[in-house]
């Protein structure tokens, strides 16, 4: 994985994390999945939340489950396609969410790289899945990386926005203090559950509010 792009100051918090023992036998496993077969995302794209969202730059954080597992989706950002690449279910209705809470219009793109610039760590869980296998690759690490992640966020700044859909990103959330960060909370977007709670939760405007009144730039959503 030595071509993985991911940017220093994330490289240097995580160092001790690269260096244990789980993290070199999930490595093995996951270079033996790409030698083997399709991954998604491609190998230079797994850290791409990283490298698109240094950690000094991070404002909110979003949790994601597992990559999408068709051919061309996942780009390494949560819920994020690639350009010319369909809208999955769930992308839709964050973006009806996003244009019915602030006014912006949908997007032609997919491609959350726009969010991530301006300080959105667009987090999964899982960062890599074999094609058409969903959960393909939980339990073998990836989940105890990204808990390190977000307890390093936690530990080491305030004055976050914490957008925490379903229960799965809420379990993995909790560390985040709420007296000193904004935790936002709603179901996750999927069809399955959207009408339930996500459309009009209005995260999209309560995290700028939020931002402008500690004094930090509002994200262009």
């Amino acid at each position: 994985m030595a071509d993985v792009r991911i940017a220093e100051d994330w490289k240097e918090l995580l160092r001790d994390e690269f260096s244990k023992p789980y993290f070199d036998t999930l490595v093995d496993f996951v270079k033996g999945e790409y030698s083997s077969g399709v991954v998604y995302p491609s190998g230079a794209n797994i850290f791409r939340a990283f490298d698109k969202c240094p950690f000094d730059k991070l404002k909110v954080v979003i949790i994601g489950q597992d990559p999408y597992h068709g051919p061309g989706q996942a780009n390494g950002l949560c819920f994020s396609v690639g350009e010319g690449v369909p809208f999955p279910p769930s992308l839709q209705n964050i973006f009806k969410e996003v244009a019915s809470d602030i006014g912006t219009p949908i997007p032609s793109s997919g491609e959350l790289d726009r969010w991530a610039e301006q300080g959105v760590l667009l987090l999964n869980s899982v960062l890599t899945v074999r094609q058409h296998c969903a959960a393909s690759h939980a339990g073998r690490g990836w989940e105890q990386f990204t808990d390190a992640v977000v307890r390093a966020i936690a530990e080491r700044k305030e004055g976050v926005v914490y957008m925490l859909w379903g229960s799965y990103a809420q379990k993995k959330g909790a560390i985040a203090n709420p007296e000193k960060n904004l935790i936002l909370k709603a179901v996750h977007p999927s069809p399955l559950s959207a009408y339930r709670g996500f459309f009009g939760c209005k995260h999209f405007s309560q995290a700028n509010q939020y931002l402008q009144q500690i004094g930090k730039t509002p994200i262009e959503w």
